[in-house]
């Protein structure tokens, strides 16, 4: 058996009932945190927490060679773990068809996702997100300004008066410039032998700012932890805000029914009259 399970959005008293029972009972359990990370917990507190053994892969570790994962999954319980939900915004379905080529059983353990998180801390309504998109630090992509794939993403999405998601890019193996302290734990185990840089929404709204100054979007930060941060302006004031610790992410209002403009006002600081409520 090989269970998807997701760990839901900041430490280790995220993840459901149901997805802690599967992990305490697997015999072996493997995790990946180059796509997103709990940043209020480690991986030896996940251990401890959870009386667990967890061994960390990188990218090319589940993506090019998880023969290991799948061998040993034909004789034994296997838990693989996640942020947030595995076959959301992070998918492994490409894992768990190779499982299923092997005749191995797989089993999906949902977790709490940053989309719905959104949706809730902001008020917009869930069913009124379009396709959402990431944000990469300019160094990623090498393009000169903002790529296709974001400019093309948020600008069909407020043609058709749907909201927009944008992920910020996330760095594995990479330390923030100048910096000799890079966020999260110092500890071997928990940071995995590599750096980690987090784009934050003061920088993403910059990046967004050169293309669109007045368009008003909307920060969370830190959702599913006991301190999220809601809050509204146009990119240009972002930009010039700080919004505390990782992880953020920016959305982008389409059309707003009067409720969810009233959630934004209240919720978000927007300013009513930034809005276009229908």
């Amino acid at each position: 058996m090989l269970t998807f399970i997701g760990l839901g959005l900041y430490d280790e008293r995220s993840i459901t009932v149901e997805g802690r029972d599967a992990l305490r009972d697997a015999d072996r359990v493997y995790a990946e945190f180059y796509t997103s990370k709990l940043l209020g917990t480690t991986v030896s507190s996940l251990e401890a927490a959870h009386d667990i053994d967890i061994e960390v892969r990188d990218r090319a570790g589940v993506e090019q060679h998880p023969e290991d994962i799948l061998e040993t999954a034909e004789s034994e319980d296997v838990a693989f773990l996640t942020a947030g939900d595995t076959m959301i915004s992070t998918t492994h379905v490409d894992l768990r068809l190779r499982a299923h080529d092997r005749g191995i059983e797989t089993r999906v353990i949902h977790g709490v996702t940053a989309q719905t998180a959104t949706s809730s801390l902001t008020g917009l309504q869930n069913y009124r997100f379009g396709p959402a998109t990431t944000l990469p630090f300019p160094y990623a992509h090498g393009a000169d300004g903002l790529p296709a794939s974001v400019t093309e993403t948020i600008d069909e999405n407020r043609a058709d008066g749907l909201h927009t998601v944008v992920y910020l890019d996330i760095k594995v193996g990479h330390s923030p410039p100048n910096s000799q302290n890079p966020v999260g734990s110092d500890d071997k185990a928990d940071r995995d032998d590599e750096d980690e840089e987090f784009m934050t929404a003061d920088v993403g709204a910059d990046l967004l700012a050169a293309v669109y100054p007045e368009l008003v979007g909307v920060v969370v930060a830190r959702a599913g932890s006991p301190d999220p941060l809601v809050e509204a302006g146009t990119m240009s004031e972002l930009a010039d805000r700080e919004f505390g610790e990782p992880l953020h992410l920016l959305v982008i209002p389409g059309e707003c029914h009067l409720l969810e403009a009233d959630a934004l006002v209240e919720l978000a600081g927007a300013a009513r009259n930034a809005l276009d409520v229908v």
